[in-house]
């Protein structure tokens, strides 16, 4: 009688054990469930922390805001993780984050500013296509933004705080002092109201960032870095595909070693202030010290602001001993650049496919 009152207990025992493992399963499959994305809109949707909010309080507002499932898991999932205290501010928030997403974020601190504009300057573009495009998201025109950012006080500040902007950049011959030390990328500037010693510095201490990767290089190279920053303008736009800027760059230093002009359409364009794809004989005898095709040498400095790769391939150029290359502009399709050891190779490559021309 005993034995079968032990079995007895023993099954009532296991049922309920069985009962507890499988509530206990299928509440953390609803948990997991209710603590999960909301939904895979990924828009992001501003939420504003109050001051003395605590994790518990906000529970509805992200509920409102159709954040989060259910204020009860949100708020058992804070209960059993204990994230670190709140802060108030400005957030920026998505439907696909889930609450353990969400809590991240707000453990990180204010991340949101509705203030704040973008800055988008794509490479090879000249200074004043820079304070066009500024103009465009702040609340400074393109002419007030050239007249401080040629400025001799200016410079001469940017000189003392880089070490990449020299003396150079003082000729007078010069367009725009710093065309060329602007690095070309995507910004945030924190308002509308920035002046254009914030935009500009911004841009230089990126130049500075770019640039302090090659600066023992630099230092030890021939030429300067103002030089180097010229050959890295002219590559940007000579060469169409980033593998060939290296080759385009040892064909220009090839040329100067060898006491020929560089003729760069590049150099030419800025000169008359007018890209072709070709340029008239009165274009080429252009008086200008940034036309390569009238003097000798290096232009008077950059036409334009180099990419990241333009640089690294004015600072190593590919060695060997080809004067002359041509981008067959005729094919979209292969973008091929050809290269040429004598201007009758050269010549016969332009006749062959340049034919659009």
């Amino acid at each position: 009688m005993k034995k079968r009152k032990l079995k007895k207990s023993v099954v009532v025992v296991g049922s309920i054990l069985i009962f507890l493992c499988l509530s206990i399963s299928l509440f953390s499959s609803i948990y997991n469930l209710q603590i999960g994305p909301v939904s895979k809109n990924a828009t992001k949707v501003p939420f504003e922390v109050p001051k003395n909010s605590t994790y518990l309080t906000i529970a509805d507002d992200l509920k409102e805001k159709h954040l989060i499932k259910d204020p009860f898991y949100y708020k058992l999932y804070i209960r059993l993780n204990h994230p670190k205290e709140l802060q108030a501010g400005k957030y920026l928030l998505d439907e696909t984050m889930g609450v353990k997403g969400i809590i991240e974020v707000l453990e990180s601190g204010s991340n949101y500013n509705p203030d704040v504009v973008t800055l988008q300057v794509p490479e090879g573009k000249t200074i004043e296509e820079v304070a066009e495009y500024a103009s465009e998201v702040t609340n400074n025109t393109k002419e007030e933004l050239l007249s401080v950012w040629d400025s001799e006080e200016f410079v001469k500040k940017a000189m003392e705080e880089y070490w990449f902007v020299t003396e150079d950049v003082l000729n007078p011959d010069i367009r725009h002092p710093l065309e060329g030390y602007l690095f070309p990328s995507t910004y945030e500037l924190s308002n509308k109201d920035v002046d254009a010693e914030y935009i500009a510095g911004k841009m230089l201490s990126q130049m500075g960032n770019v640039l302090e990767k090659y600066k023992a290089d630099i230092e030890q190279s021939e030429y300067s870095i103002h030089e180097l920053l010229t050959m890295a303008s002219i590559v940007e736009y000579e060469a169409i595909l980033d593998e060939d800027r290296p080759m385009v760059s040892g064909v220009f230093y090839n040329r100067l070693k060898e006491g020929m002009k560089f003729q760069s359409c590049a150099t030419l364009g800025y000169a008359i202030d007018e890209w072709k794809i070709t340029y008239s004989q009165k274009d080429l005898e252009t008086d200008s010290p940034y036309n390569t095709y009238y003097y000798e040498g290096f232009p008077v400095g950059p036409g334009g602001m180099p990419s990241k790769e333009s640089i690294e391939a004015a600072i190593y150029p590919t060695s060997h001993d080809y004067f002359y290359f041509m981008a067959n502009v005729c094919d979209v399709t292969s973008k091929k650049t050809y290269f040429s050891k004598t201007l009758e190779e050269h010549e016969e490559k332009v006749r062959k496919y340049l034919t659009c021309l």
